[in-house]
């Protein structure tokens, strides 16, 4: 029985590029919602989602919005196959454009060169996420509610290029600070940011065009 519980889960995990049912975690999902709740907020016409993953977000967004979506890998199906530093689109092309998750797997000395391509497409607004070393533990306090409470004693250290991740926000080198700094450069405003209470890997920042 466990011989077979393992080949299962190792089919499922090869499922479309390793994008299966083990990959869509109950925290993932999470991040999930955030997704579609803050493309939502913008009340859009014309969507744009760059790095498709497991289709989740996809096949929901596609059911309420006019979505084209773009991706590196032909095997994923995209709308467009395509890469995020040169993106096959006019000027202001879209209400909304969703990155999340995405820019981590390029070197961040590319980051300036993305966010200038998500800048030029989007009309209204850029929902996008990223992988954030800084912990905390969530807590519920009475009156109060949900509550983050962070560790004060963390330090950030460099990140090393594990094969999948070139860069995490609040890493020696990448600081939230310096990740902002760069992103409002570009020309962005930035509405929000914050971690997922349930999935504090995922650091969101919703912008809109200054």
């Amino acid at each position: 029985m466990f011989w077979r519980r393992k080949r299962k889960e190792e089919s499922i995990r090869k499922d479309t590029r390793g994008y299966g049912q083990l990959y869509d975690t109950k925290k993932r999902l999470a991040s999930y919602w955030h997704q579609i709740d803050e493309t939502r907020q913008a009340e859009p016409k014309k969507v744009l989602e760059i790095g498709v993953g497991s289709r989740f977000v996809s096949r929901y967004l596609a059911d309420y919005y006019d979505l084209t979506t773009l991706d590196t890998s032909i095997e994923l199906q995209p709308t467009v196959v395509g890469s995020v530093l040169s993106l096959p689109f006019k000027d202001n092309d879209f209400d909304v454009v969703l990155c999340c998750q995405v820019l981590e797997h390029l070197p961040f000395s590319s980051f300036g060169t993305a966010l200038s391509e998500l800048f030029r497409v989007s009309a209204k607004r850029v929902v996008l996420s990223l992988p954030d070393k800084r912990p905390f533990r969530p807590i519920q306090l009475p009156r109060i509610g949900r509550y983050k409470l962070y560790n004060p004693f963390f330090k950030p250290a460099k990140h090393v290029f594990d094969g999948v991740h070139h860069w995490e926000v609040n890493a020696i080198g990448t600081e939230l600070e310096k990740v902002l700094e760069i992103i409002q450069t570009i020309g962005f405003r930035v509405l929000r940011d914050y971690q997922v209470f349930e999935n504090y890997h995922h650091h969101f920042f919703i912008l809109e065009r200054a």
